[in-house]
């Protein structure tokens, strides 16, 4: 989990109801407090001052259960990946991101041209991570990563992102109150992690703050940046969406790879290979003779050719129905 977590978004188009807090048990509080203790030790052993350990850490007396019965029951894999984009590509969405590419038009061409990511893709990508900054999570950033450092499921992942959030507080990046985002710690228009932030997030607007909350020229440069530092290529396309003839037995190894979306995907070839092989565009149109290298993804409704750019999109969040569903916004918001 780098930057975003799935739950805003599922959560928002299914009308989840939250969980509902649950009381912990006395001896549960008297172990979390103990533990809260050493985490504290530890937090200004690593530089954080004092000041800024006390007002994060000194009014939590309890863990967040709702938090780690969220984590524990990810919706990832509810929807289908066809019924996952037919949501995401509504109508009124591509209309928004349309209107969002025009009103911040020229903020994004400086942006792209920096960064060399498209516009289209920077607002898609926007759009998908928090419906261009409407849905951005309301829950106390540090709380939800302290509950989640204490619970062992994942608890080295979360407790350092714990002390990464400290550090963005220690740096006077966004104030406590400000700090909030996902169940997961994601926080901002963007759902970044605290280490993503702090890796990834831009002053773009040279206010001397990464403000991923407020700042339009911070928010779409954090983007690009990420995009940019995974590899984005300049002037080429994520992928195509394709047509396998259903006459030819096209398979090859699939690629190794960090998830299981890299692992569905099958090795990459030249596209002029694909070509040859009878892949061809909607339509029956021919693909091009580039010789740039393209997997092949296929589920049981549609195919696509995925380039180098599409790995940076699945760096975001590796699962093809949110790299896909970013993409193929980009291409009607730019349309």
């Amino acid at each position: 989990m780098r930057s975003h977590v799935f739950f805003l978004i599922v959560a928002a188009l299914l009308s989840f109801q939250a969980f509902p807090q649950k009381a912990v048990a006395q001896d549960e509080r008297s172990s979390f407090s103990e533990w809260l203790a050493g985490v504290r030790a530890d937090a200004l052993s690593r530089g954080i001052r004092q000041e800024v350990v006390e007002e994060a850490l000194g009014g939590i007396d309890g863990p967040l259960v709702e938090s780690i019965e969220h984590d524990r029951e990810q919706p990832e894999t509810l929807l289908s990946l066809e019924a996952y984009i037919t949501i995401r590509l509504r109508a009124s969405t591509v209309r928004t991101g349309r209107q969002m590419l025009q009103r911040h038009r020229a903020l994004l061409e400086r942006v792209s041209k920096t960064y060399g990511v498209p516009a289209p893709v920077i607002v898609a990508l926007w759009g998908i991570e928090s419906n261009f900054g409407r849905l951005t999570g309301t829950e106390p950033t540090v709380p939800v990563l302290t509950t989640l450092a204490w619970d062992p499921r994942r608890a080295d992942f979360f407790r350092q992102e714990l002390f990464d959030a400290l550090d963005i507080l220690n740096r006077g990046d966004i104030e406590l109150k400000q700090m909030r985002g996902s169940w997961a710690g994601a926080m901002g228009q963007l759902q970044f992690m605290p280490s993503s932030y702090l890796e990834y997030a831009v002053d773009f607007d040279g206010d001397g703050r990464r403000d991923i909350w407020e700042s339009p020229a911070d928010i779409f440069a954090s983007i690009a940046n990420y995009l940019n530092k995974h590899g984005w290529v300049r002037g080429r396309r994520w992928g195509r969406e394709v047509i396998v003839q259903r006459s030819r037995d096209i398979s090859f190894p699939r690629r190794d790879g960090p998830c299981q979306a890299t692992r569905d995907m099958s090795v990459a070839l030249p596209v002029s290979e694909w070509q040859r092989l009878g892949v061809r565009l909607p339509g029956g149109r021919p693909l091009s003779q580039a010789n740039f290298p393209a997997s092949l993804f296929s589920d049981s409704s549609r195919s696509f050719l995925l380039y180098d750019n599409y790995d940076a999109l699945l760096a975001y969040n590796c699962a093809h129905a949110y790299a896909l569903s970013v993409a193929l916004l980009a291409d009607r918001i730019a349309n």
